[in-house]
């Protein structure tokens, strides 16, 4: 978490603005004007050495002068003096600033750079530079030069862009939507995304989150925040430049697959957020989910008087994925006993031109009624039979009455065609969503049912990797170190070969020849088998063999492969007279006729790290451009759905007298690749094209490798180029303990869920009661879930496991706080086992982990009466320390270093 000082940017007691201007026009007097109009209810303070009052306010030459510290600045002045007013600032104890000042610059020398160094000597935080500001409705604080403040709701937004956040201000009030907070981050010198992600996913008033992004620069941060918010609530974001092309040149299909785009794509639906791809559907998603939460399916029924209309709205419904409701005999018995005979007799359910008020209430409680479906969609095209107006009532009143009678109400959404203003702001007061067309209507429904189906596949358990995958890392090692020893970029068809077979990955035989001879004497084996060859130019500077005329199939005689080479190689001369020309490779030809031709790889991106591709193969690859990204690293769920998002999976399974593809045998080709990414950084492109996949598994034909020596590109331990931390196997321990009892210590995984919930079995009420200061009488999948699936780049939890029985022991924890200075720990043993030395050895692997991973200080918060857990603390050297609010907790902190041991001595 990074919500350092946060809370007292966006809840201050007081508020000073530098650099106010009496002119009219200028953003320091916008920004005091709305602080007034606004009501904050703090003291406002004006910084300004030439004026001695403006706008009604009286003015002081600096911050020293007030008579009251501010915990929040807001800087309009000259971007000069930024740097000198933060330092002055810092040392007056301000919290944080808001700097609206642009032309700041960027990187070494620049102002921005100045007020960057001088905020970090005292642990102030800036907002900016170059942003509108923030508008926080519960606080009654206007802290921006927006025109409008919008009102009190449950929506945060974050946005790189004033504009963007200005305009969502003049459309809420136009809807009368809310907003629990509206930050303009601006050019992101302190405070990011990431950070603003983790102070809303845990404000209580904070319902679903919206952002706009240009730009990500710390990845796995992002990622980390975003993973933790989108558990707990929706967030929807919208990023520009969707069209630009890839911030890098790529030698591989599987790098030209990874535009910059295509990557950003890949992280919001790792992170379970929900991308929409305009501000029209950014808007869209903030009526939906400022008013009705997501149903629990994506049946839908729709209740029309228009048939065309509703005949429309099926059909969007279907194209997005929906499920247009069945209507069971029961529902449709009731359907006819009070609609007219001339009801459409299905779903949408068209009651006719003429239905009035009455007809529409009496539907409608009936869907409402209906367990089989999930959502009402109510639409309305005016008549001149019946009042547009009534009708609406009526809609309010019974989705009125569903809400007050059930804890989980389902959802109604409207569809008034032409209506007058005053029905949609009816139906705004009411808090039924509300569009003027059905596209707009259903696109928003599916927009939560993409939500809920996200935030369920944050919770889904992994199974286990088969145990026989067990690559041999040391003879992948070997291949990448000659490589890189010998200067070399790209792998030899040989050591591909190699590399491929340390993670089990079958490859054809691949033999290098370098002239004819050597071709013909490595094709004469196979050739008297009865299997034909195929020779293929060996060139590292040749991308795409088949440019240059560089491959020749069925080879069935020594002629022929002589021939062949002769060719090739004098093609590839001619055709491209600078590359380096190695020789040729032999293979057996693989024939496979009802196997599919497919792609996998691993492609770098400049912000996200390794991403892992999949898609349709062949010659014909970027044209028929049907690909799909994931970042690693994989389970084999994850990789189900990387291949699920593509056209060439539905070819997997079987048609006509194809049979299908074996089963799990490509989603577990891709987590082999995740697995030898996250091993071996050095991996820069990794292009398999084509992969033969058929009922008897998978094959690799043809495959380019390039390495590169291992670049550093997130802080921190163990792999540093995933956005997403991978399991940190370098982590795990066999401890030793009493009568040599061997206990395997290993990070947690999600697919421990189970093994959780066995040993959870073996926990007395008593002891759950002292670890989690609260009886608990039962644990849910989705509270197990959140304690497995651990983010590495911020937390850590290793499960004991008895080597001897497999029976899960204990589990200890630590997590770290907003600054990663300190961690809180926490641990929990079998009731049976106390008295072992379990909780000892496990407490010291955490302190170890803790301090290898910098934090200065292991910190927690133990029951009074937990006295095993108090005499443990004291005797690692915790020190132990009443809590001043709580008096039946006591606090206990180690400190892990010598300065902080210090430090803390002092104290």
């Amino acid at each position: 978490m990074s919500t350092y000082r946060l809370s007292s940017l966006l809840a201050p007691a007081a508020v000073a603005v530098v650099g106010a201007s009496p002119r009219p026009a200028s953003l320091g007097r916008a920004v005091l004007e709305n602080l007034r109009s606004a009501g904050f209810k703090g003291e406002i303070g004006v910084v300004n050495p030439r004026y001695a009052e403006i706008g009604g306010f009286t003015t002081v030459r600096t911050l020293a002068d007030l008579p009251f510290v501010p915990d929040l600045i807001v800087i309009t002045a000259p971007s000069r003096f930024v740097a000198r007013i933060v330092a002055d600032a810092g040392e007056r104890g301000v919290a944080g600033a808001i700097i609206i000042s642009a032309e700041m610059g960027r990187g070494k020398g620049s102002y921005a750079e100045a007020a960057n160094a001088a905020a970090r000597k005292s642990g102030i935080r800036l907002i900016g530079p170059n942003c509108l500001g923030l508008m926080v409705p519960s606080s009654n604080l206007n802290a921006s030069f927006a025109a409008h403040m919008p009102r009190r709701g449950h929506l945060a937004l974050i946005s790189q862009s004033g504009a963007i956040a200005a305009g969502m201000v003049d459309w809420a009030a136009v809807k009368d939507i809310g907003f629990s907070g509206i930050v303009s981050i601006g050019d992101q010198l302190d405070v990011d995304i990431a950070d603003m992600l983790d102070y809303y996913a845990a404000d209580l008033e904070t319902r679903a989150i919206l952002l706009y992004i240009e730009a990500i620069t710390d990845a796995r941060k992002f990622m980390s925040a975003a993973r933790a918010a989108a558990r707990v609530k929706p967030v929807v974001v919208v990023k520009s430049g969707r069209l630009a092309h890839g911030a890098q040149a790529a030698e591989t299909h599987t790098g030209a697959f990874a535009g910059a785009d295509a990557v950003y794509d890949a992280a919001f639906r790792r992170a379970g957020m929900l991308r929409v791809f305009d501000l029209r559907e950014l808007f869209d998603c903030a009526e939906t989910l400022g008013r009705v939460s997501a149903p629990r399916g994506k049946r839908v029924a729709i209740l029309t008087n228009g048939g065309g209309i509703g005949v429309l709205a099926v059909d969007r419904l279907a194209e997005l994925g929906g499920i247009p409701a069945t209507l069971s005999k029961e529902v449709c018995d009731k359907l006819n006993a009070t609609m007219p005979p001339s009801w459409s007799g299905s779903n949408p359910v068209d009651i006719t031109g003429d239905a009035d008020a009455e007809r529409y209430a009496t539907a409608l409680s009936i869907l409402l009624a209906d367990p089989d479906n999930d959502a009402v969609l109510v639409m309305n095209v005016q008549t001149a039979m019946a009042s547009p107006s009534e009708i609406a009532k009526a809609v309010i009143r019974l989705a009125g009455e569903e809400r007050a009678r059930r804890t989980f109400f389902k959802p109604v959404f409207a569809v008034w065609v032409g209506a007058e203003e005053s029905i949609a702001h009816a139906f705004d007061a009411a808090g039924i969503p509300n569009y003027p067309t059905e596209d707009d209507a259903v696109r928003s429904i599916m927009n939560l049912v993409r939500y809920r189906e996200a935030a369920q596949l944050l919770t889904e358990v992994p199974p286990s990797l088969p145990k026989e995958f067990d690559p041999d890392t040391e003879a992948a090692r070997l291949v990448i170190e000659k490589a890189l020893r010998e200067g070399r970029s790209w792998l030899d068809p040989i050591e591909v070969g190699a590399l491929l077979a340390a993670y089990q990955i079958p490859m054809v035989p691949t033999l290098a020849a370098p002239n004819a001879d050597a071709a013909v004497a490595w094709a004469e084996p196979f050739l008297a088998q009865g299997v034909t060859v195929v020779v293929k130019v060996m060139s590292r500077d040749i991308t795409h063999k088949s440019d240059v005329g560089g491959v020749v199939l069925n080879l069935t005689s020594a002629e022929a492969v002589r021939s062949a080479v002769v060719e090739i190689l004098g093609r590839a001369a001619k055709l491209r007279p600078t590359a380096r020309i190695d020789g040729v490779i032999v293979q057996p030809m693989i024939i496979r006729p009802k196997a599919r031709e497919l792609t996998v790889g691993i492609a770098d991106d400049p912000t996200f790290g390794p991403v892992i591709a999949f898609g349709h193969g062949g010659t014909g690859v970027e044209i028929i451009d049907d690909r799909s990204l994931a970042l690693p690293p994989l389970d084999l769920p994850l990789a189900n759905s990387l291949i699920a998002r593509t056209r060439v999976s539905k070819l997997l399974q079987a048609y006509r007298d194809v049979p299908a593809v074996k089963e799990g045998v490509v989603a577990l080709t891709l987590v082999k690749l995740s697995q030898m990414a996250a091993d071996f950084p050095e991996i820069h492109e990794l292009d398999i094209n084509p992969l033969l996949a058929d009922e008897s598994g998978v094959v690799v034909i043809d495959a380019r490798v390039m390495v590169r020596p291992a670049q550093r590109k997130f802080a921190g331990l163990g792999n540093t180029t995933f956005a997403v931390k991978p399991y940190p196997s370098q982590w795990e321990r066999h401890l030793q303990l009493k009568d040599g009892w061997r206990v395997l210590a290993r990070p947690l995984r999600p697919d421990d869920e189970p093994a959780i919930h066995a040993f959870l079995k073996h926990v007395t009420p008593e002891d759950l009661r002292l670890r989690f200061f609260a009886a608990m009488k039962e644990f849910s999948h989705a509270f197990i879930a959140r304690l497995t699936q651990i983010d590495y780049a911020r937390a850590m939890a290793f499960i004991a496991i008895d080597e001897a029985t497999g029976e899960t022991l204990g589990v200890v924890r630590i997590h770290s706080d907003s600054i990663y200075e300190s961690g809180e720990y926490a641990i929990l043993l079998r009731s049976d086992l106390k008295g072992k030395g379990l909780g000892w050895a496990l407490m010291k692997l955490i302190i170890e982990y803790a301090r290898a991973e910098g934090l200065k200080y292991v910190c927690g918060q133990v029951l009074r009466e937990n006295m095993a857990m108090l005499r443990m603390c004291r005797h690692l050297g915790f020190d132990v320390k009443a809590d001043p609010s709580e008096p039946d907790i006591l606090n206990v902190t180690l400190a892990l270093t010598d300065e902080t041991a210090r430090a803390a001595a002092q104290a």
